[in-house]
């Protein structure tokens, strides 16, 4: 009996197990193919803009009030953040208080000034109606020989440096009010309130943060913005080669970007005559970015559920019934 050898026993079965492990791999390493249903639902033109043309743009949301965005009018550390994100403010809020020790230390001095101005005031006070008193008196002797005229004008000379000193310390008092309300004016400069009533839409510091007075060098976005949201506008794109087709005025159909099933009718406010460079962009292969927009403002409906401000969405605004003939299609924006 022959004894077991690799050469002709052991290769053939080194070599097909070798066979076995890849027909796995490639069994197992075969990539999903089965069909599922896209999670999105892309644009599609509202069935009532079919017959009579539409032009579709992509678009913002945004408040009625646009974006606010409040920055200290000096450079600070701020000491207090009196909102969060989501609250509904009134005209007046305080929203940020940045550190003010130095400018209230320079109130207190400013208020030592003024109580020692008041006390010099009433000092001078008491000397004008003692100078005046003795005046009168000589000024009211019968016999003009019993006091010398010397006497009389020393005795005026004193009235008028008596009220030049009243004078002297009411300028000193007006001056230290010039320097409490100064005071007042600089900590009502180191706070931030609400131009006007809306919403917190983001708060971007925390206590103990620096902030810049505006935007600051490196880029840096503002600490509080907030805005109207109750509407919202939605801010539509409409490509300059297709201005002459949109019709102003009529409502527009518009639906969250990617929930094109949720369509809303929003109203027409305003269009922005001022055509500028696309910042709305679509993401798609085919979009150009070389291109000029019209600026369209619509108003969704008060109480619209599902659409938030900075969110993207995908307008259809009726076209022009002249620039739309007899065609069925709808123009795209690219």
């Amino acid at each position: 009996m022959r004894g077991f050898r690799f050469g002709r026993h052991g290769l053939p079965a080194l070599a097909l197990f070798g066979l076995l492990f890849a027909a796995w791999v490639v069994v197992t390493g075969r990539p999903d193919r089965s069909m599922t249903e896209a999670p999105l639902s892309p644009p599609r033109v509202p069935a009532g803009q079919l017959s009579g043309g539409t032009v579709s743009g992509a678009g913002i949301v945004e408040p009625s009030s646009e974006l606010v965005q409040l920055s200290p009018l000096v450079p600070g550390v701020v000491t207090k953040v009196t909102v969060v994100a989501g609250d509904r403010v009134e005209a007046g809020k305080l929203l940020i208080t940045l550190d003010d020790r130095d400018v209230r230390a320079a109130m207190a001095e400013a208020g030592a000034m003024r109580l020692h101005a008041d006390r010099a005031v009433d000092a001078a006070r008491v000397t004008v109606v003692n100078a005046r008193r003795q005046l009168d008196l000589l000024l009211n002797v019968s016999d003009p020989a019993a006091v010398a005229e010397q006497q009389r004008l020393d005795r005026r000379q004193q009235l008028e440096g008596a009220e030049a000193e009243m004078a002297l310390a009411q300028a000193d008092r007006a001056r230290a009010d010039a320097a409490i309300a100064a005071a007042r004016t600089e900590i009502a400069r180191r706070e931030v309130r609400a131009p006007r009533a809306g919403e917190i839409l983001q708060v971007r510091t925390r206590p103990g943060q620096f902030v810049t007075a505006g935007p600051g060098l490196s880029g840096s976005e503002p600490p509080i913005t907030m805005g109207e949201t109750q509407p919202l506008h939605v801010r539509i794109d409409v490509d300059e080669t297709e201005i002459g087709r949109v019709a102003p005025g009529a409502d527009a159909v518009v639906s969250a970007r990617g929930l094109a099933d949720r369509q809303v009718r929003a109203r027409f406010v305003r269009v922005e005559p001022l055509v500028v460079p696309k910042r709305s962009l679509t993401n798609q292969s085919s979009e150009r970015v070389d291109v000029r927009v019209l600026q369209l403002i619509y108003a969704l409906p008060e109480g619209t559920a599902g659409f938030l401000v900075g969110q993207q969405v995908d307008a259809f605004l009726p076209a022009r019934s002249s620039a739309a003939g007899g065609s069925n299609s709808g123009a795209t924006v690219r």
